[in-house]
């Protein structure tokens, strides 16, 4: 996939664009910013049909906006540890003031969710894949090294996907 565009959105957030061949399918990619140095090198590297947004996010609201904003038909959540799901999780109320975007409150329950590709692995708490759950939309939780392989193999399971 070629990267197309790079921009930091209205809560500080980065945000880059990376598509493919012509059809295909919205992809979304959501890490925290400690996890986020390969990962564009990875995209690039997936040949495949569609687009995939990368969003490099500290808290939920700049990666649910950015589910919403994108319509991906699937997420995937870059995480220290690969994930096959976890429990429903509560994030306390907050005002996050210092992200250098725009001031906003986040906080609240979020459902247990079960992952894309679960038919193995560990179970554990990963707020932002309860989040995307909560939009209804399918998620999955692995490892920056394992990007590239998560995304093709999402991409051959799907319908006109690669």
């Amino acid at each position: 996939m070629q990267h197309t565009r790079t921009w930091s959105d209205v809560y500080g957030s980065a945000r880059a664009l990376f598509e493919g061949r012509a059809g295909g399918h919205a992809w979304l990619i959501a890490a925290p910013p400690e996890l986020a140095g390969e990962l564009a090198a990875a995209i690039a590297g997936v040949d495949g049909k569609g687009r995939a947004a990368l969003v490099v996010h500290e808290g939920l609201t700049p990666l649910l906006a950015a589910v919403q904003e994108e319509r991906p038909r699937g997420v995937i959540v870059i995480a220290h540890t690969a994930l096959a799901g976890g429990p429903a999780v509560s994030v306390p109320d907050t005002l996050v003031e210092d992200a250098g975007g725009l001031p906003y409150r986040e906080g609240g329950e979020f459902p247990a969710w079960t992952g894309e590709d679960a038919g193995e692995g560990a179970q554990g708490e990963c707020p932002a894949a309860s989040a995307v759950a909560g939009l209804g939309v399918p998620v999955t939780v692995t490892t920056p090294a394992a990007l590239a392989a998560t995304l093709t193999a999402w991409m051959d399971r799907t319908p006109h996907g690669r």
